[in-house]
């Protein structure tokens, strides 16, 4: 365990200078158990990281790679995207692999595509048992990096008529899991030919994903 956490604080701190040098991070996409569709969603992160790469001056790799919960490759990426609408299951290796990778300095960012809500939340107590969901006020600051979003998250997509609303994992005073719902930035992040959004709706969506990248790389 120390060799794995002195690895990858090398690479939390090696994200955060990333900004203006050669590609050396990826991002990933959580691959789960379960039977959701942890793959939705296919150009999503591939849009966000060239957002970034041009608005943020990160130099990230174009494509994102596909890591397992419970693997130990999950300790090569500083961020971590999941998304779905179904099923999720984390085994209790899973769950402990999770917690030790957010514990180290990971980020986790869960973007409920409709559906993923009670799942995600049911499976994350298995990784903190002894933390909840809080939702982060409009002054928190992954709403204010470069972009600023007083009202909080933008409505990318209805669903159930409901605002959307920014859920944190806290861990000794540090947010190490974030999770977007009734919002759907992922699908705003898809090429505009898949849903039609205008673009004004598509840059809100990447705008605050690039807040939730900055924030992942900086503050650690």
């Amino acid at each position: 365990m120390v060799l794995k956490n002195t690895f990858f604080c090398f690479l939390i701190l090696l994200s955060a200078n990333s900004f203006g040098q050669n590609p050396t991070i990826k991002l990933a996409r959580l691959k789960y158990n379960g039977g959701g569709d942890w793959y939705a969603n296919k150009t999503s992160l591939p849009n966000l990281i060239s957002f970034c790469n041009k608005n943020l001056k990160t130099n990230l790799f174009a494509e994102e790679d596909i890591v397992e919960t419970g693997s130990d490759q999950l300790f090569q990426y500083p961020f971590v995207h999941m998304t779905g609408h179904g099923n999720v299951l984390f085994s209790a290796s899973d769950a402990a692999n999770m917690r030790k990778y957010l514990l180290a300095g990971g980020f986790l960012h869960i973007d409920d595509n409709y559906g993923l809500n009670n799942f995600a939340r049911r499976e994350m107590k298995k990784v903190f048992p002894e933390l909840d969901f809080v939702e982060l006020p409009f002054n928190h600051p992954i709403y204010h990096q470069k972009y600023n979003f007083n009202s909080g998250l933008p409505k990318i997509h209805e669903h159930d008529n409901k605002p959307p609303q920014g859920f944190g994992l806290i861990y000794n005073g540090k947010l190490v899991c974030f999770f977007t719902y009734e919002c759907d930035l992922g699908n705003g992040w898809e090429d505009q030919s898949v849903y039609g959004d205008p673009e004004d709706v598509r840059q809100k969506a990447l705008q605050m994903g690039a807040n939730i990248i900055e924030f992942a790389f900086t503050n650690f």
